[in-house]
């Protein structure tokens, strides 16, 4: 049975496959991430959709990569026959979905086996196929599909079966494509012109980076890994490529995350920006533009990555799920959740493009950010469902408080160094009343520890964060307390929880694994405090989770040693790439000081 880590990505900036380590796609959206028309349901559903391509009677692959600074991925098997590669890659976008195979036998003559089992709306619509002189049909709907390909191919109950050898020196290649079923079929792709023009796309996007140092292949990978999880027409940053991979496997805790979350996108865009890919920025900020734009009241923590609002969530099922873990689902009930902290990563993230913006940009978002911080000033001390999405009671939060916090200062810093026109002196007031109140009821004197919410008694990995968006120094005493008390009180093997589930009450049944996000969290902070050893110590262990190729889901169960959740994750990539320039920067300055963080006065 494969794990969840056996999967590698490739994407066309629109949507993604995921392809495992024996050589089947079982995985992927057409014609966009959150598209219905799915060609694979969900991984290892047997209801669900597959495109095997690899050896016959192979098992997993004796090795795989990407190609150096791409997108690209080459799987390679040694057989007794001989040595065979795939490669696996989706073109450029233009009017339709392509998915790319290209077998090449490397040496002796190795037979190979390929299954495709097309259907439709999570599995759930089986295609009308038809051959054709160039390979088949299938349609269902307002979807069709096209395979094209010069390898023999035979219908077997109600799949695709093509069997064929390839010898050394010889290629052959499939192209699935995607179309709605009402236009005619789309043009033919050709497989050696569109490997050649995706190696160029992606060597020279990630050519534009100014990383440098120890850690440079890993941050490369997630930066490519984040870049392929934007949806080039709009800008929006989808939070994972994947629904209803568990983070409990056999439970429950299986959620769609194929939407923009603003947090998530917010963070993403810190590590592009600090990495030098302003374009991306900018999209995102018309994106956000769009999105939020209406009435303050009514933001979402997450929007289609159209912007769409309406996400309800619905089950389905005919799907066993990922390791029978059920429900599996569509859509997100978290949306109209209320969560005080979207305002001030909203109003963060738009400060920083405006900082990376050229001179003389036009900047149209002010009004916009004004809008927001008024309503806020009304509602920040309201209890809220916290960033973790509470299916609970609401609470204060803790940090919910510190990003109002957070949204008060970046708009007096919009006053005070952009000339930006507002009530400069009510917001630092508000500003200092919000920092009073989470000084007051977000600590414990007792534990010397920050809290999850206020008055309690709870950790949450969270409350790392605090130094890190300037609510306090990370020479702090009380930050330091809170560091402590998350290493020694909310680990395991070293790895950070984001909260104790079944003390928090979250709403939910089942246990969950480490967050990998909160554990760089921790790198950060400790290296903050000025103990780089063990930041570096838990930050290369970090790096040894990833898979094969370089890629994070959201969580990790250490007791197993294998992923949990959708993949890959952008809130596990983003705070790899922070941290490893951190660690590269303090690393210039050969010193185990505290260095300045970001938006530290």
């Amino acid at each position: 049975m494969p794990q969840i880590s056996d999967y590698a990505m490739v994407g066309d900036l629109h949507t993604a496959a995921l392809v495992s380590t024996s050589g089947s796609i079982d995985w992927m959206c057409l014609p966009n991430f959150d598209s219905p028309a799915c060609f694979a349901a969900l991984l290892d559903s047997p209801a669900a959709g597959r495109w095997l391509l690899a050896p016959a009677g192979a098992g997993a692959c004796t090795r795989r990569r990407y190609r150096p600074g791409t997108l690209i991925l080459e799987t390679e098997w040694d057989t007794p026959d001989g040595s065979v590669r795939v490669t696996d890659f989706m073109p450029a976008r233009d009017e339709v979905a392509d998915v790319v195979r290209v077998v090449d036998g490397l040496s002796g003559s190795v037979p190979m086996y390929g299954e495709l089992c097309l259907r439709f709306d999570y599995g759930r619509i089986v295609p009308w196929v038809r051959r054709n002189e160039h390979g088949l049909s299938a349609i269902a709907g307002p979807d069709a599909a096209y395979l094209t390909t010069d390898a023999p191919l035979e219908g077997r109950d109600f799949r695709t079966v093509s069997e064929f050898t390839v010898h050394a020196g010889q290629r052959v290649s499939f192209v699935l494509r995607w179309a709605p079923s009402y236009r005619p079929p789309p043009r033919m792709t050709d497989p050696a012109t569109s490997l050649a023009a995706t190696e160029t796309f992606w060597r020279s996007w990630i050519g534009r980076n100014r990383i440098d140092g120890e850690y440079k292949d890993a941050v490369e990978r997630s930066l490519i890994t984040l870049k392929a999880l934007i949806y080039a027409p709009t800008g929006g940053i989808v939070a994972a490529a994947t629904t209803s991979l568990p983070e409990d496997p056999g439970g429950s805790r299986n959620w769609d995350y194929r939407f923009c979350w603003l947090r998530d996108a917010t963070l993403t865009l810190q590590s592009l920006l600090a990495c030098g890919y302003t374009e991306e920025a900018a999209a995102w900020r018309e994106w956000l533009l769009r999105a939020v734009a209406g009435d303050p009241a009514d933001l979402q923590i997450m929007y289609g990555l159209d912007g769409t609002r309406r996400l309800p969530e619905t089950e389905l099922p005919w799907l066993a799920g990922f390791e029978n873990s059920t429900p599996v689902r569509t859509g997100n009930a978290a949306a109209p959740q209320l969560q005080l902290d979207v305002w001030g990563e909203v109003l963060d993230g738009l400060s920083l493009t405006r900082a990376a913006a050229p001179a003389g940009a036009v900047d149209d978002s002010w009004d916009i950010q004004v809008a927001l911080m008024e309503y806020l000033e009304g509602a920040w001390d309201q209890p809220d469902n916290g960033l973790w999405e509470m299916r609970g009671p609401r609470r204060h939060f803790t940090h919910s408080k510190v990003m109002a916090w957070v949204a008060a200062d970046r708009m007096v810093k919009g006053i005070t160094e952009c000339g930006l026109p507002g009530p400069r002196q009510r917001w630092a007031d508000l500003r200092d009343t919000i920092h009073t109140d989470v000084m007051t009821h977000g600590f414990n004197e007792k534990h010397n520890t920050f809290v999850q919410s206020y008055d309690s008694t709870e950790l949450d990995a969270s409350l790392l964060l605090i130094p890190r968006v300037g609510f306090l120094p990370h020479d702090h005493p009380r930050v330091i307390g809170t560091v402590d008390a998350i290493q020694k009180n909310l680990t395991e093997d070293g790895f950070v929880l984001r909260y104790h589930p079944e003390a928090s009450n979250d709403g939910l049944p089942g246990r969950e694994g480490v967050f990998l996000a909160c554990s760089f969290w921790l790198v950060d902070a400790l290296l903050g405090i000025g103990r780089r050893r063990e930041a570096v110590d838990l930050f290369e262990r970090l790096l040894t989770v990833r898979n094969d190729v370089g890629l994070l889901s959201e969580e990790w169960d250490p007791k197993a040693g294998r992923q949990l959740g959708n993949l890959p994750q952008a809130f596990s990539h983003f705070p790899l790439v922070h941290c490893a320039l951190q660690l590269e920067q303090g690393s210039a300055r050969h010193s185990d000081t505290p260095m300045p963080r970001d938006h530290t006065d």
